[in-house]
């Protein structure tokens, strides 16, 4: 079969197919439960998450399955920004805030201990699977998850990226194309030189590294699965495909403007959070987008949108919230994930019977 390969070894799943760790509250207890109870990986988007509610989570998560799961992890980086970016985002937010009726956000840092906090979680409650963006984690830390029986899943969005995480001895790489929604996980190098589309990257990477790779950008159906694995990959990384499930934490507005978008609908933008990431355009985004660079990097940038994005949703304004989306979606659909599952899988046999045929 198409899907008996390294990947679903490595991470005991019936199906190749990982569900992209979405930070912010999409990826709820039951997304993740139902990926992986239909025969995927469901991940748990760790990034804003504090060791409490890290381990709520984590629960939930294992009281709803009995399968593989992962958590998802940002590697911390301190960012570089000056008391001037800070004000000047200030004032740009200032007339949205004052709209919503919200109170200036302060401004908490991620540091190092909560993410050694994070880590001491997943050893502790068993987690099997845990994944990294936003950088590549030490030889050190990859080597104490081993030890625990973790497997580790690293990010690149170029061939060197790809190259570092080999080296550091993750167990499979996941090749972020320039089409995936979201955040950017580039680390080495500029966000610019890492927009390389799957199609392009997924072969180059394989041909450079000794671990399994994910192809993740773009793919939303068993068309996007069948390509991926044409070009060398061993599994896919999947995250608009599940944001507009039933099960998806995504705010209602968030779901709608993904499945009513095109193509040509998205952008890259660093206005919300400080880091690159794509998603559809908006008010909000074309408003602040002449000062995107005097803005604060992320988190900074982040924590001073967060109260406003949260109150845009309340208000029902989705021209003021982060709508993350990939390039693709006009193949989103509004279904439980079991459905969407099966969808993916008979759609990639379908794809593999009618080739088994012709030849």
């Amino acid at each position: 079969m198409w899907y008996k390969n390294e990947v679903i070894e490595t991470l005991n799943c019936d199906y190749p197919i990982i569900q992209a760790g979405m930070a912010g509250g999409v990826t709820t207890p039951e997304l993740v439960a139902a990926v992986s109870n239909a025969g995927g990986m469901g991940t748990l988007g760790a990034g804003y998450l504090d060791p409490d509610e890290l381990t709520e989570k984590i629960k939930a998560v294992q009281n709803r399955t009995h399968h593989t799961f992962g958590v998802n992890m940002f590697i911390p980086k301190t960012p570089r920004y000056s008391s001037n970016q800070v004000d000047q985002s200030r004032q740009l937010l200032q007339s949205y805030e004052q709209e919503l009726n919200v109170k200036p956000r302060e401004i908490t840092e991620m540091n190092e201990s909560t993410f050694e906090d994070q880590v001491n979680t997943i050893l502790k409650l068993q987690v099997p699977v845990c994944s990294f963006t936003f950088g590549v984690p030490d030889k050190e830390l990859v080597n104490e998850l081993h030890k625990n029986g973790v497997k580790v899943i690293g990010t690149a969005t170029t061939v060197e990226e790809a190259v570092i995480n080999d080296q550091a001895g993750v167990d499979i790489v996941t090749a972020q194309g320039s089409e995936a929604g979201g955040h950017r996980g580039t680390f080495h190098g500029s966000y610019e030189q890492g927009m390389i589309g799957t199609i392009s990257l997924v072969p180059q990477i394989i041909d450079e590294v000794g671990i399994p790779v994910l192809a993740a950008g773009g793919i939303m159906d068993g068309r996007g699965i069948a390509a991926s694995f044409m070009l060398g990959a061993q599994g896919v990384q999947m995250g608009t495909a599940f944001v507009t499930s039933l099960e998806s934490g995504a705010k209602e507005q968030h779901k709608q403007a993904i499945l009513q978008a095109k193509e040509c609908d998205t952008t890259i933008t660093s206005v919300f959070s400080g880091k690159p990431a794509r998603g559809i355009e908006n008010e909000f985004i074309k408003q602040m987008t002449p000062f995107q660079n005097e803005l604060p990097e992320y988190p900074i940038q982040n924590e001073l949108t967060k109260n406003l994005r949260k109150e845009a949703a309340k208000r029902n304004k989705p021209e003021w919230m982060s709508l993350w989306s990939g390039q693709s979606p006009r193949l989103s659909r509004n279904k439980h994930v079991s459905e969407i599952i099966k969808e993916l899988v008979d759609g990639v046999e379908v794809l593999y019977s009618s080739r088994n045929r012709k030849t």
